[in-house]
């Protein structure tokens, strides 16, 4: 048995102690309150007997659908985002239960109006961020392993509650190059209704990068041009290859015009020099690796050359004043 298998049999041995001794807390709660309405007939017993005769079913019913689905689902991930939906779902309906038992009918539409709306007025960073987490699960705008920004925190994400989600956070004091920071970052779910969100990982796994080289004007620029192409396209020919068989796939998703995704030079005149833009794919996680590797490679490919000069700026100091020039 390998170790997800053992996994999956402890944590299926866990979860069954744990709903057995919850059903009978809850069983010998029902039981109690209904003896007592018994021996001492009242409507405030019989509300309570039937408020946790309801949730015993429902716990029971969520219970056995939920043994039956993940005993379907294989994936880490997917099991992990149904578990949390239908956690989210069990609560609803048992507030909504627990409201119509205690409120009288004539006045059930009244009495969720008017609940509704105090807790709109109340609780609206609650709601907001309960309503914002209800339409994650619904709609995926992300999952867990995803990586996203949002409110100006990047991370990836590592759990989906209710009201909040926990991000490794990424890209933030000092770090860079997309790396983690350490750092467990919280946000607000309803911070999807009032911001943008950004998901790096949802449909496709590559991103579009660039690398910057200044070269000074007495350079080939042709000839740099063609060494620096042929170095990029052989280190990215295999993720340029699954960036165009992913385009591929989101076409069918979206409209999603063909993209290049070959790497490409582009150059910019300045005062100083002429700015070589290196664009080029990479995959989301990895973009700091190879950039790095492409750096060097590049270096190297100029330290070889003995026809390319790198242009830095510099400060040549007269008697008159300083001059700003290239070199």
């Amino acid at each position: 048995m390998d170790d997800d298998a053992r996994k999956q049999r402890n944590e299926f041995f866990r979860d069954t102690v744990r709903v057995l001794i919850s059903l009978a807390l809850l069983a010998g709660i029902t039981v109690s309150f209904w003896l007592a309405d018994q021996i001492f007939p009242d409507i405030s017993l019989e509300k309570l007997y039937l408020t946790f005769l309801a949730v015993t079913i429902i716990y029971l019913i969520f219970t056995v659908i939920r043994w039956i689905a993940l005993r379907q689902i294989r994936e880490k991930k997917t099991r992990y985002s149904f578990k949390r939906t239908v956690s989210v779902l069990y609560y609803i309906i048992i507030i909504a239960v627990t409201v119509r038992i205690w409120i009288d009918t004539n006045y059930i539409f009244v009495a969720y109006g008017i609940i509704g709306a105090g807790i709109a007025i109340a609780l609206q960073d609650l709601f907001k961020n309960f309503v914002g987490g209800i339409l994650i699960f619904v709609s995926r705008i992300y999952t867990v392993g995803d990586r996203i920004e949002l409110e100006e925190t990047m991370g990836d994400v590592i759990d989906i509650g209710i009201l909040n989600t926990t991000l490794l956070e990424i890209h933030e004091r000092g770090v860079q190059g997309d790396q983690p920071t350490g750092r467990i970052t919280t946000v607000p779910n309803g911070a999807i209704l009032s911001s943008k969100s950004f998901n790096f990982t949802k449909d496709h796994s590559f991103i579009w990068d660039e690398i910057s080289i200044p070269i000074t004007y007495d350079t080939d620029w042709r000839r740099a041009t063609e060494l620096f192409l042929a170095i990029v396209t052989k280190e990215t020919e295999e993720i340029t290859l699954q960036a165009e068989r992913e385009i591929a796939r989101i076409g069918e998703k979206y409209y999603f015009p063909k993209k290049v995704v070959e790497p490409s030079i582009y150059l910019t005149l300045t005062d100083n020099w002429i700015t070589f833009d290196i664009r080029y794919v990479t995959e989301v996680r990895t973009r700091r690796i190879l950039k790095d590797e492409l750096s060097r490679k590049l270096l190297e490919a100029v330290e070889e050359s003995g026809y390319i000069a790198i242009a830095t700026e510099n400060i040549i100091v007269y008697e008159g004043g300083p001059f700003e020039g290239a070199s």
